[in-house]
């Protein structure tokens, strides 16, 4: 398996590792298991979460009701460094903000599906989602037979639908480019593999230049012209950006603690998925009892992503507790807590042979006109005896997740 993810280049950052930066993807052979009934809870929880952000999104960028209703503290969203005021009266096409989406759920000691944060900035790991499923059945090509899953081969076609579905209004025949950093961004991969799924130009800023606020393609290789008046043309309605900019705010930490109340706010429903206990430091009840239980709590910086930052109490040293400590009282805007959610397991292919590692689940949604979750998701696997920390740029690993079609 290794050799197969080599031979196709699937890399990506580990930033904590100064020896050996980038990696081939960590997978494990052994794969999750979903039940169609499972499935379905999930699926439509991520569903209902999408939408309320999305009318979050706009709401902020517009009338501001939720703000003035006091469902969610002011100061928490413009104030938030991922708040752009150059959106303010922006109209976006369909109203969608967020047309790809991460949501990571944990599952409790009960069995329960958790989310532990929303990601509609920048979601990535969609593409070892489908590579996965290609490794497993070109390495084991048996070990599906029999068993009807559920496909994870449309989402490229899914994805360039939904992104044709938002285009800028009376653009009939839309042109669809996906805009990479380039080479050395630990994405890149992931782009290569999105603009090949799609069946669209892989460009980067060089690529493009804009003229009376439209953007367009050149065909001069020898051109360094970069994409100034990218933002106009967007402002113009010419140009639609997936995700759209400002939607870092339905990322931040502090915000997912309202999701709840966003959910009932906009859509007069309970939410289906619900969200990790979450004590907001920010606030001083909130503040007091972290700092009071700092030792059991996880406490995670809320403009973070990736793992890093964060403070796992049950394993930390009386030092990294005391400088801890000391970060929140200065800053407690910048800090939430949870409690330590023990993830659940799955049999992982060790040196040892099989153990239990604990996993979590990233699904992936995108949004046009509708919104569809490709079944499965990204299940991360924490590859350390005893880890709770599963992100890859951590050293995690990944599992192929099938979903039983019945």
């Amino acid at each position: 398996a290794e050799q197969e993810l080599y031979n196709l280049g699937i890399t990506f950052t580990v930033y904590s590792d100064k020896d050996a930066i980038d990696r081939i993807l960590p997978f494990d052979l052994v794969p999750r298991i979903l039940t169609q009934p499972e499935w379905r809870h999930v699926e439509a929880g991520v569903k209902q979460r999408v939408k309320a952000l999305n009318m979050f999104l706009w709401d902020i960028y517009h009338d501001q009701n939720v703000l003035k209703d006091g469902v969610i503290p002011r100061e928490l969203v413009v104030g938030n460094s991922n708040f752009c005021h150059a959106m303010m009266g922006l109209d976006v096409p369909g109203g969608t903000y967020i047309h790809i989406d991460g949501t990571d759920l944990v599952r409790d000691e009960t069995g329960r599906f958790l989310v532990l944060e929303d990601n509609g900035r920048t979601p990535s790991g969609v593409s070892y989602v489908i590579e996965n499923r290609h490794t497993t059945l070109r390495v084991m090509p048996d070990i599906a037979s029999g068993i009807d899953l559920m496909p994870v081969d449309e989402y490229g076609m899914r994805l360039q639908n939904a992104l044709s579905e938002v285009a800028p209004e009376g653009v009939d025949n839309p042109q669809v480019v996906l805009l990479s950093p380039g080479i050395y961004n630990s994405a890149y991969f992931e782009h290569v593999f999105l603009a090949r799924e799609m069946g669209v130009p892989l460009v980067e800023g060089r690529d493009l230049v804009t003229e009376n606020d439209r953007v367009y393609m050149p065909f001069d290789p020898s051109s360094m012209l970069g994409v100034p008046g990218l933002v106009q043309a967007y402002r113009k309605g010419n140009v639609t950006i997936a995700n759209a900019i400002g939607t870092g705010v339905a990322d931040d930490k502090a915000v997912y603690a309202y999701m709840p109340r966003i959910i009932q706010y906009y859509l007069s429903e309970e939410p289906i998925l619900s969200n990790v206990e979450t004590h907001i430091c920010a606030e001083p009840e909130g503040l007091a009892y972290t700092l009071a239980n700092l030792d059991k709590l996880v406490v995670k910086p809320v403009g973070e992503s990736g793992g890093y930052g964060l403070l796992i109490g049950p394993h930390a040293t009386k030092e990294e507790l005391s400088d801890f400590s000391r970060k929140l009282k200065d800053d407690p805007a910048n800090y939430i807590s949870q409690p330590v959610v023990q993830l659940s397991v799955c049999p992982t292919l060790c040196e040892t042979g099989l153990e239990n590692r604990h996993v979590d689940l990233r699904p992936f949604a995108v949004t046009g006109r509708d919104t569809w979750v490709l079944p499965g998701g990204l299940s991360r696997v924490a590859l350390k005896r005893g880890s709770l920390v599963v992100n890859s740029s951590q050293g995690g690993g990944s599992k192929d997740t099938w979903v039983l079609a019945s």
